[in-house]
């Protein structure tokens, strides 16, 4: 027999009662969050008083172990800096709560902790008890970027209001650090309320009300050797460090951009840092070593391991740089090592989601609306061990999920992601319905996991938003809901739109395989014919509808930019899915090109032969097989590992408007493709397409290739050998590309097809 439910202790008229005389403002500042966020949900204002009532309900904030001018015990928290204790019991005939902290930060964490935990409605507000938890945070930095500048795709349109409702929302979750980017990115910028210089001011200010740290990214993306351009920056922090009133961090990039040499980028550091110590003697700088070689990276080591200077900070790492783990073992155990996790990006990215279906890639790109929770989790789980806190690399408010995911963790990593997400749902939505938005936020994220046509659940999803929805017309104006409801719409309308795509290509190749008994161009109108239906007879139609009506009112609410033209984003890429939400997601585009080259051959017979080809390029006949190695929808003799490291890498071509072929956009050095059943006295090749090199094995030796292609459109051939062939069974594996330490990323070597044709 389960026990009797406690009665609620009702708060709704209690009085805050703070500490009097001089007190830090952080914790000043926690008694108005609670007055202001219970007011703001429930509409109810508690009064604050600095004496102890004489009767009535009471939430207590203090951040110090005694108050003698309350002649009242305060319950003991001797924890570490910034935890706290939280008490609530009825006591006397009264509702007594008490946040005890060891410092004023504690003191601020404690209420956001309180207000996760009420029950509230218009008129009402409520916490379960008796209650007595004691809890601090297990990382020292816990913190987010967020930048003023152009390139975010939200926050160049806020103005210092909404700064600092965002940044007491993050506090609330734990979260004690804020990096800003003062002076990266000078673009003209029609959406910005106020200057950069005075948001600047007013940013840091803000941090200084909160107690929380405040931090600055401030890269150098021309040759350290230029000394007006160096004079110039040194200028900027000059003006800076006299225009904020605290400061706590500079984190200087090593690389991304920029391309100096470590020798260069240390001297630099070493005469900036007399001038920050001046105006601020507690601030340090940090360095990432993104962008280094090994040998590079060795440069950092060895100059600390000659000793920290003073105004060393630690090492940051970021997106390029060397592993956490290589990092981690190779510093002097002494040197602080902080996580600058990219929580930020779908695709092109530190982290890539995994099993992302390219028809996702190609419309929501690297910066659309994307909670990961699960993933996230396991990610912060698995690398925080090795540092000693976070702030997060993020251009917008679209990641917003992920950065409570990464700070409540770093409070406490033995929390559950469903346990965080209620949480998240009873604060910024609505107590009564916590799981089941808890559960549709969850959905979002397996809606991106695996081939996308085949994923019914995409279908429940939007159902299950859309019920939400009914449930709750007062959310409609809350800009958390507003994301949430367009990542349902939008991943439905992109799905729908595949298995229409996808169908009309396979009829297009069905005619076009026809060819020969229609003629080249009778079989390529009716092909262009059926693919155009896309454009004449479009799916969804009320779904793309909703997806238009819910950008509009996220750039209202939030000023969260989906359209380049529309909506002022910086880039197609930053979070422009309003442009993308009618891509081609077959290869219509292709087709059309190829159609116009085969028009202009001379020779009926050659412009039938490449229709023909051009049918089959996925369907290569009795006996052979072909793999988009990128597309987790069309690669089922790919083997994948368990790590990253053949995670998937989706291209972006002509500002995301490629009409290349589709599987030349997305690729992969898989783990293996293995193919069983084969004929043993068989004749077979293996035919790939890609960039560059491919190092073939097959079975583990090396073959070399007949045909050598190595632009993106052209083929390699490799004879398969008939020894390999004896047990029906072939394994294919390659070789890294050799002689490419020296050249970006973007002209290594790739694959993106392979076919293994039976000849004979």
């Amino acid at each position: 027999m389960s026990a009797p439910l406690l009665p609620a202790l009702d708060l709704s008229h209690a009085v805050v009662v703070v500490r009097p005389g001089d007190v830090p403002i952080a914790e000043r500042t926690a008694a108005i969050v609670l007055v202001e966020e219970i007011e703001t949900r429930s509409g109810i204002r508690l009064e604050v008083k600095s004496e102890w009532p004489v009767s009535g309900d009471v939430i207590v904030i203090t951040g110090a172990g005694s108050v003698p001018a309350w002649k009242q015990g305060v319950p003991a928290y001797a924890g570490k800096a910034e935890g706290f204790r939280l008490v609530a019991a009825s006591e006397g005939g009264r509702n007594v709560v008490w946040v005890s902290a060891g410092d004023a930060r504690g003191a601020l964490f404690g209420v956001g902790h309180l207000l996760r935990q009420l029950d509230w409605a218009k008129g009402r507000v409520e916490l379960a008890g008796p209650l007595d938890v004691t809890t601090a945070p297990r990382y020292e930095l816990r913190g987010h970027q967020l930048g003023y500048r152009s390139a975010a795709n939200s926050w160049d349109a806020w103005s210092v209001a909404q700064f600092e409702t965002y940044i007491r929302e993050l506090a609330l979750f734990g979260v004690n650090a804020i990096e800003n980017i003062p002076f990266q990115d000078d673009r003209n910028n029609p959406l910005m309320k106020v200057p950069r210089r005075e948001m600047n001011r007013s940013i840091a200010g803000i941090c200084q009300r909160y107690g929380l740290q405040h931090w600055v990214w401030t890269p150098a993306g021309f040759d350290l050797n230029d000394r007006a351009k160096r004079d110039q920056l040194l200028a900027s922090f000059d003006e800076f460090f006299g225009d904020v009133p605290v400061l706590d961090g500079v984190f200087f990039p090593g690389g991304d951009p920029g391309h100096n040499p470590p020798e260069l980028v240390l001297g630099f550091l070493e005469e900036l840092s007399g001038r920050m110590t001046k105006a601020h003697p507690r601030a340090k700088i940090w360095l990432s070593l993104q962008g280094f070689t090994k040998e590079k990276a060795e440069v950092v080591y060895a100059y600390l391991d000659r000793g920290v200077p003073a105004w060393f900070g630690g090492i940051v790492h970021g997106p390029s740089s060397p592993s956490i783990a290589e990092t981690r073992h190779r510093l002097r155990k002494d040197v602080k090592l902080r996580l600058y996790p990219d929580i930020t990006h779908n695709k092109i990215s530190q982290y890539e989601v995994p099993e992302f279906d390219q028809a996702l890639a190609l419309t929501l790109g690297r910066e659309a609306v994307n909670p990961r929770p699960a993933e996230y989790a396991a990610l912060h789980n698995r690398f925080a061990p090795m540092s000693s806190g976070f702030i997060s690399y993020s251009d917008g408010v679209h990641d917003d999920v992920n950065k409570i995911i990464y700070s409540s963790l770093a409070w406490d990593s033995s929390r559950t992601v469903r346990s965080i997400l209620i949480e998240y749902a009873r604060l910024h939505f609505a107590p009564a319905m916590a799981e089941e938005i808890t559960d549709a936020i969850l959905a979002l994220e397996r809606n991106w996991r695996g081939p996308l046509e085949h994923n019914g659940a995409v279908e429940a999803t939007l159902g299950m938003w859309r019920e939400l929805e009914a449930k709750s017309p007062q959310l409609a104006g809350n800009w958390r809901w507003q994301m949430c409801l367009l990542r349902a719409n939008f991943d439905a309308y992109v799905r729908r739109r595949l298995r229409q795509d996808t169908a009309l290509e396979r009829e297009a190749n069905t005619v076009m395989s026809r060819a020969g008994e229609l003629g080249a161009a009778a079989a390529m109108d009716a092909a262009h014919a059926m693919l155009q239906r896309a454009v004449s007879a479009p799916v969804a139609p009320e779904l793309r509808a909703r997806i238009v009506e819910l950008c509009e009112l996220l750039f209202r609410s939030i000023g969260l930019q989906t359209s380049v033209e529309t909506y002022h984003a910086s880039g197609a890429e930053r979070g422009a899915v309003l442009d993308f939400v009618d891509q081609p997601l077959n290869n219509r585009w292709w087709l059309e090109d190829e159609f116009a080259k085969i028009r202009r051959m001379p020779d009926e017979a050659a412009r039938v032969a490449r229709v023909r080809e051009l049918a089959e390029w996925e369907q290569p006949g009795p006996g052979s097989f072909y793999d988009d190695i990128g597309n987790i929808a069309k690669s089922p003799r790919v083997v994948r590992s368990d790590g990253d490291e053949d995670d998937p890498l989706f291209w972006w071509w002509d500002n995301g408007k490629s009409r290349a072929r589709l599987s030349w956009q997305v690729t992969a050095w898989p783990q293996a493709l293995v193919y069983e059943g084969l004929d043993a006295g068989g004749t077979y090749a293996v035919r790939t397409t890609g960039y560059g090199q491919a190092l073939l094995r097959i079975d583990g030796e090396r073959v070399t290739a007949s045909i050598d292609g190595r632009e993106m459109a052209e083929f390699k051939e490799f004879p398969v050998p008939a020894a390999s062939l004896r047990d029906g069974k072939l394994t294919l594996t390659w070789d890294k590309a050799t002689g490419e330490e020296h050249l970006n990323w973007r002209q290594h070597s790739r694959l993106a097809e392979v076919w293994l044709l039976k000849r004979k």
